[in-house]
């Protein structure tokens, strides 16, 4: 049982770290706060934070009671959630995420010069860039399989670690980035990628097993 355990802790970690990014959202959050004040970047970091934490929750206990609200069923959103991923993945291996990224900075960067836009911690922080669609569906695809009180707990640890993780990164996104470099950036958003777009085979495999009866 621990040792089942362990392995749904370290394989929800490895995910959740994969699909939110915390180095590279840093790096989106250093464009979006160019030239602020520490005061204001440390309470939009906390806020993005904490909002995005409310929703993963959110969506991770109440998700199920949706899906059934909507008529779905768990073996159809496996499928479907799965492809989200695999096209998140395919946007990592490419580099597509970080043009998105990139130009919603310049996007807010634009407002916060007219004085049109204060606020950037609900949005793009907390959503999409920390709780998009893909965090959102992983936790809902690890909550429908996983029903045990003890499995999700791990779940939710995991969730937890990697948004202190993107927390701190927000908090020293001038360090991080002088450390890593583009070059570093680029290489692990790539192979991150790779294992994202395994593991989202791996949740359209058990979606078309189930919803067949294979």
């Amino acid at each position: 049982m621990r040792l089942a355990m362990l392995e749904t802790f370290l394989a929800a970690l490895a995910t959740f770290f994969v699909i939110i990014n915390p180095a590279g959202v840093a790096v989106t959050f250093a464009a979006l706060s160019e030239g602020a004040d520490a005061g204001w970047r440390r309470a939009m970091a906390v806020r993005a934070v904490v909002v995005a934490a409310g929703i993963l929750i959110s969506f991770a206990f109440g998700g199920k009671w949706l899906l059934g609200q909507l008529g779905v069923s768990l073996d159809a959103f496996r499928i479907a959630g799965g492809a989200l991923v695999f096209m998140i993945a395919v946007d990592m291996l490419f580099e597509r995420r970080k043009e998105r990224r990139d130009a919603t900075a310049e996007k807010v960067n634009q407002a916060r010069a007219k004085g049109e836009q204060d606020d950037i911690s609900v949005f793009p922080l907390a959503i999409p860039l920390i709780a998009g669609p893909g965090a959102i569906a992983t936790v809902m695809l690890y909550f429908t399989q996983f029903e045990t009180p003890m499995a999700q707990g791990v779940i939710i640890a995991a969730v937890a670690i990697n948004l202190v993780l993107t927390l701190i990164a927000f908090l020293t996104t001038a360090q991080l980035t002088r450390l890593m470099g583009a070059t570093v950036l680029m290489v692990l958003t790539r192979i991150f990628g790779i294992l994202l777009a395994a593991l989202a085979a791996q949740f359209v495999v058990d979606g078309v097993k189930g919803a067949f009866g294979l």
